[in-house]
């Protein structure tokens, strides 16, 4: 299943990343911490006790992988590899 999101940069043009395994076509430009978790888990709450962590490869050259947290944003490419996890810090 395909989900489409808002990027920070909206060109009208989409590319497909991959988040936990699954695609997901979104604008191309720039995707936050915040939009990348909200493809990983959709409307699943959070909460004070809930950490997300957030991975990324396959990226631009000047950052082809690494991670991100909360408030960040990287420039997305097409079949760019994110991994999400959800904590519970309790």
């Amino acid at each position: 299943m395909t989900d489409t999101s808002s990027s920070t940069t909206a060109t009208g043009r989409k590319v497909t990343v991959i988040v936990n395994t699954q695609p997901h076509s979104v604008d191309k430009g720039e995707l936050t911490f915040e939009e990348i978790v909200h493809l990983a888990f959709g409307g699943q709450p959070g909460g004070e006790n809930i950490a997300f962590t957030v991975t990324h490869r396959r990226g631009h050259g000047n950052k082809p992988s690494g991670s991100l947290v909360e408030g960040e944003s990287v420039r997305v490419k097409e079949d760019m590899i994110f991994n999400v996890t959800r904590t519970d810090k309790s």
